[in-house]
């Protein structure tokens, strides 16, 4: 009789194992433990597709949108967030709550970063449009100004955007988004007013920081290309940096060599834009490259890198152009 309740308990502990609900939290968890983001990405996409929980779902897949926005993959992002948002689902134990709409906003944000300005309006103009949130409907506001900044092809296309851009400064109701309405003024116009009022009024936001100097925009499609009625120009950063020792007469000084062999400037879906940037650069008298790299979603990225020279001052010289870069091995 013992062995057969061992049995059964066993049998019975073994079928709980294997029915218990795969978690966001354990997966995320479980994705951060790889070894490349690209592991991550693959290893949450094959863990959703087992959930069956639409909540746990709707929360991986919500984490996995975020991790390819931090590393600019914003066309896949836009579209983890779409399915995120499609899932009517509440928000689960142990991850970060997000309602439906402020979802559809992330989807909105990263398909503006990658220039995807249809995908974009299509997404503006959904449901989320009737929301009755007064934070969303600020949002939804500030980024069909973006839209409208992203359709532009000369300064001209600018101008209603950006006096809307300014009667949203001086309503209540937009306050939620101010700095970015500031900033986003600040960089088409160039004039520094703008500037001015983010740092007083928001000195420890990520606005101040990009005024400053201290944060760079990511070299996006958006607001590479938008076009602009002055030249926004940042300060050179609020951190202090250690002096560099004193060299003596006897000592000898030495270059050190350069930690990344290239620096990539911007990550664009479409070819001539890439070109446009490379060109550019190249005419500054950079050494300038386009490659391509395609991602596990299907999307062919091209990307324009700028090879290091013996000086090893390639990222200075560019930052000093007013090109933000990131070091590549």
């Amino acid at each position: 009789m013992k062995k057969i309740i061992t049995v059964v308990l066993s049998l019975f502990l073994c079928t709980s194992i294997f029915a218990a609900e795969l978690t966001a939290a354990f997966v995320t968890a479980e994705a951060a433990k790889k070894n490349s983001v690209d592991e991550s990405v693959t290893y949450l996409k094959s863990q959703i597709s087992k959930m069956t929980s639409q909540a746990e779902k709707r929360a991986t897949w919500i984490f996995l949108a975020s991790l390819q926005e931090q590393m600019a993959y914003f066309d896949d992002a836009q579209k983890s967030y779409a399915q995120a948002a499609a899932i009517a689902a509440g928000d689960v134990e142990g991850m970060p709550k997000k309602s439906n709409e402020q979802i559809v906003l992330d989807a909105v944000r990263c398909a503006l970063s990658s220039g995807d300005y249809a995908t974009a309006d299509s997404y503006l103009n959904s449901a989320v449009r009737n929301s009755k949130n007064a934070n969303v409907q600020a949002y939804i506001k500030l980024y069909t100004q973006w839209s409208a900044l992203c359709k532009a092809d000369d300064v001209s296309g600018i101008q209603e955007p950006v006096v809307m851009l300014q009667a949203y400064l001086k309503v209540d109701s937009m306050a939620a988004v101010k700095p970015a309405v500031l900033l986003t003024l600040w960089y088409v116009t160039g004039d520094t007013s703008y500037s001015k009022e983010i740092t007083k009024l928001y000195p420890k936001s990520i606005e101040a920081s990009i005024v400053k100097g201290d944060a760079q925009l990511l070299p996006t499609p958006f607001w590479f290309f938008v076009p602009k009625s002055g030249e926004a120009e940042q300060g050179t950063g609020s951190i202090a940096m250690p002096e560099e020792p004193k060299q003596t007469a006897t000592q000898s000084v030495t270059t050190a060599p350069a930690k990344f062999t290239k620096w990539q400037l911007g990550l664009f879906r479409t070819e001539s834009n890439a070109k446009l940037l490379a060109d550019e650069v190249k005419a500054k008298g950079f050494d300038s490259y386009i490659t391509t790299e395609t991602r596990a979603s299907g999307t062919t990225y091209y990307i324009v890198l700028v090879r290091e020279d013996k000086n090893g001052n390639v990222a200075d010289r560019l930052r000093s152009s007013g090109y933000d870069c990131y070091g590549v091995e």
